[in-house]
């Protein structure tokens, strides 16, 4: 009979355990599109500021199902950076397989990407929102059946004609805008790092207001 009840035990420690687990787990997703050619182009923020996290880890990405990923501890939080492969309409796909495979709670994840309604460099953190006709996010919540997932959203700014957003958005930062955003490429990656260790909330309290120019 003890020995029953020691295995009841030990079970349940271990149920918490892997639950405790899993709960400091979390999943950074920088939407962009895989190729040499989409290097430094402003839909692909996303890849820019994760390349720089998992640097400052010195991680490095691992091609793998979906994506590449890079792992890394801070403090007692374990992340899983994502660079989906399957380019961006079909972002979901990656989402959701890796959300999957790691047990990561949806509150636990943090999707990236760029935004043309905010200036060059602007950062915005929310909880949930529309695609904003953001084919990444529109993906997304159509796989995931929701728009309550965490996101920040990098500002590209709409310099561009009439009839040009596609060739703006797919075309390649200049020079001087790759120098002006490197301070907010360097805020970005200390906001996943606080999404990580503070939470959501905090975050955005923090970095919603911050300057970043």
């Amino acid at each position: 009979m003890i020995h029953f009840f020691k295995n009841i035990f030990n079970k349940s420690v271990k149920d918490f355990n892997k639950q405790n687990n899993s709960n400091m787990k979390y999943l950074i997703v920088g939407l962009g599109n895989i190729g040499h050619e989409y290097n430094n182009t402003r839909h692909n923020i996303g890849f820019m500021i994760l390349d720089q996290l998992s640097s400052s880890a010195n991680s490095c990405f691992e091609d793998k199902r979906y994506g590449s990923i890079s792992k890394f501890r801070l403090k007692n939080c374990e992340l899983i950076l994502l660079k989906p492969s399957t380019y961006m309409n079909l972002s979901g796909n990656a989402v959701r397989y890796w959300l999957k495979k790691e047990s990561i709670l949806m509150d636990n994840m943090l999707i990236i990407c760029d935004d043309i309604s905010l200036s060059l460099g602007k950062l915005r953190i929310r909880t949930s929102g529309s695609d904003g006709g953001h084919n990444g996010l529109k993906h997304i919540s159509a796989v995931l059946g929701t728009q309550q997932f965490n996101r920040l959203r990098f500002g590209i700014g709409n310099n561009y004609n009439p009839g040009e957003q596609v060739n703006y958005v797919l075309g390649k930062f200049f020079d001087q805008e790759l120098l002006a955003i490197r301070p907010s490429i360097e805020t970005a990656v200390e906001a996943v790092k606080s999404f990580c260790l503070r939470g959501i909330v905090a975050t955005m309290n923090d970095f919603n207001k911050k300057k970043t120019e």
